[in-house]
């Protein structure tokens, strides 16, 4: 018996509508993961896929489909018929990196030139959050927002992405959702949007944000916090999430990006805690040994692709915190994206 199959045999992976989730012992789980079903039966064929290689997973071209016969404005900003609004540009925040930024409010570790990233929580869901370890920040733009539906939407127009998913709680095709976040779709759909973008004047070098500098930015640029406020627990004040009687602060939905300001990192950025899970670069590994130090991604090891900032479907405040790692390998009703790049 292989390695990989052995760490298969001694975790138990509880997987929910594509989300998957380690779980070593009988816990309460976020409501994100509730009503789980045990999914032993498809872990030799999950596992065998992550020994075919360890180089980054390939974005497939974006699969043809009919088009809508709307006139194509040809460029970002432009406006998107399938909605009749105009469709706002992405719009960049600027995050300071290590080296300009030097932050008092930083978690001491390492030499000091960098930030701390991860935990030394005794919580049995930080386990792979763990050890904690300095990270050097280069400066990076971050997207404001995660990217909305009518952003999506002139990238399908394109051919350039394929289509998200539908039905429950997705807001593709939904009248009235065009600055929700676009969400049911996965980690290749959000480089591909990530591509088209990247080729645009204005957006060159547009890519997801490495899990690094997600937690970065998520922290107010590092900061000894615990959420992108502070370390006041999340309410729907300040994060689109299950609370004030049921999901999405009772709307049982995503909401547009940016309805709750209050919850805005330091530098603006809206929606790093609640609303959509978020893509990043890296694979997910069960700890950071042997992680990157640089801001780079890490892309050795397992299959899934790491998601953060929790959900409108939230209830668990910690794993809306900007140290909590979720993983899949698919799309979700709860999973979207934004933006970095490098000027």
């Amino acid at each position: 018996m292989n390695n990989w199959k052995k760490y298969a045999l001694g975790a138990v992976l509880v997987t929910v509508a594509g989300f998957a989730y380690v779980n070593n012992s009988h816990r309460n789980m976020p409501t994100d993961f509730r009503d789980a079903v045990i999914d032993g039966a498809a872990l030799d064929s999950r596992f065998a896929a992550t020994e075919k290689g360890n180089g980054t997973v390939p974005v497939p071209k974006a699969p043809a489909h009919a088009k809508t016969g709307a006139v194509d404005k040809g460029y970002i900003g432009g406006s998107d018929p399938s909605f009749g609004v105009p469709n706002r540009p992405v719009e960049w925040v600027r995050i300071e990196g290590t080296e300009t930024r030097r932050n008092p409010d930083w978690k001491k570790c390492g030499s000091g030139k960098g930030f701390c990233m991860g935990t030394d929580s005794v919580e049995k869901d930080f386990e792979s959050a763990k050890p904690v370890h300095e990270v050097v920040i280069k400066t990076f733009d971050m997207s404001k927002t995660a990217v909305t539906v009518e952003q999506y939407a002139e990238c399908v127009r394109k051919d350039k992405c394929s289509k998200p998913g539908t039905g429950n709680y997705c807001n593709w095709g939904v009248e009235g959702r065009q600055l929700h976040p676009i969400n049911c779709v996965d980690w290749d759909q959000a480089n591909q949007y990530a591509r088209f973008i990247g080729n645009q004047p204005g957006f060159k070098g547009a890519r997801l944000p490495s899990e690094s500098e997600w937690e970065y930015a998520a922290t107010s640029g590092g900061k000894n916090q615990k959420y992108p406020w502070g370390n006041d627990e999340p309410t729907c004040d300040k994060a689109v999430m299950n609370g004030n009687g049921g999901l999405g602060c009772g709307k049982s939905s995503t909401l547009p990006v940016c309805s709750k300001t209050a919850g805005n990192t330091e530098q603006g950025l809206c929606d790093m805690t609640g609303n959509v899970w978020q893509w990043v670069q890296d694979k997910y590994q069960d700890s950071y040994k042997g992680a990157p130090v640089d801001g780079s991604a890490f892309n050795a090891g397992f299959y899934y692709r790491v998601l953060r900032g929790g959900s409108f479907r939230s209830d668990d405040t910690s794993s809306m915190r900007a140290d909590f790692r979720n993983y899949s390998g698919k799309s979700h009703d709860a999973s979207g994206f934004r933006l970095a790049r490098y000027r």
